[in-house]
């Protein structure tokens, strides 16, 4: 039979975590498989770009849906766990489970296209969308996915791994020129607020100090911590800081931010800071590289020719 859609795996992936036990990927893949009757040899048949299988990347996409509506989580790196929310799909037992049933989560739909305004029904490729803005959506969706999946590993590391990542981050963004160890953390008690500093230019004659602060994602920072960090910058003389999270920033903090003027700081998220991260290739590594190509006019209006 031919390898299953993303969507046709949906009931046999939440199927082999009804038993309210954390699983490996490898065994969900394998009672996939088992239940859908997918072969080893169809289980290694390649995208057409060679680089990954088709099914491990269908079922990844499985992954990825039923944990963006609630469905799953992922307790750790590769290990997945029913919902309550999941059980209770099981028990309601729908004659069908697709994305047009996913849709009921507004988690799912906001996923699937972030212009949809919440509560209306949505579908990533519409039927008057051209081959380039059907590529265009769905690259933007697979940097959604990393973008989430880079959240939760840096959920799972230490405060002072998230320190030192950031301050990797922007020596990669060229902070510091190609002056050796640019960045430093501080990483200690009585810091006043400052997890680490960074030259901006080869000489170091302005420095850039940092708070990093690995919280949980759905947590809004207020003004009342972006006052502290301004405090903190004056206690250190500094004229630049820079307060970089993964949580969200409230309306108020982001206001605040923009009305310093003898310190300048600037706030970044953490949708803006795994947008940065994957730009600037910190965390991740290149998997498929595709070309599009167009005509070359100048090669056919050559009269030389």
């Amino acid at each position: 039979m031919a390898i299953p859609k993303y969507f046709e795996m949906y009931r046999p992936f939440l199927e082999c975590l009804k038993n309210g036990r954390v699983h490996r990927i490898k065994e969900v893949k394998n009672f996939v498989a088992c239940n859908m009757s997918v072969t080893e040899d169809e289980q290694k048949e390649l995208l057409p770009s060679g680089k990954q299988a088709m099914f491990d990347n269908r079922i990844g996409w499985t992954r990825t849906y039923l944990k963006k509506a609630g469905l799953i989580h992922s307790p750790s790196r590769g290990t997945f766990i029913l919902t309550e929310e999941g059980h209770r799909v099981l028990e309601e037992n729908p004659a069908v489970i697709n994305d047009d049933f996913l849709n009921r989560y507004e988690s799912f739909r906001a996923f699937k296209n972030p212009s949809t305004i919440p509560g209306t029904q949505n579908n990533l490729i519409q039927s008057e969308d051209t081959p380039q803005d059907i590529f265009d959506k769905a690259f933007q969706q697979i940097n959604a996915s990393l973008a989430d999946d880079l959240l939760s590993e840096i959920m799972k590391q230490t405060p002072d791994f998230f320190e030192t990542l950031v301050v990797k981050l922007l020596e990669k963004m060229g902070y510091g020129g190609s002056l050796k160890n640019a960045g430093i953390v501080t990483g200690q008690s009585g810091d006043e607020g400052i997890d680490g500093i960074i030259r901006e230019d080869k000489l170091g004659f302005s420095l850039i100090y940092i708070q990093a602060k690995r919280w949980d994602l759905d947590k809004s920072i207020g003004r009342p911590e972006i006052q502290k960090f301004v405090g903190a910058l004056a206690g250190q003389g500094a004229s630049k800081g820079l307060f970089i999270t993964t949580a969200q920033f409230t309306k108020d903090a982001i206001e605040y931010a923009k009305k310093q003027h003898t310190t300048k700081v600037v706030l970044v998220d953490g949708a803006i800071l795994t947008k940065l991260m994957i730009e600037y290739n910190i965390g991740v590594s290149l998997e498929t590289a595709y070309e599009i190509k167009k005509i070359d006019t100048d090669f056919f209006n050559d009269e030389g020719n």
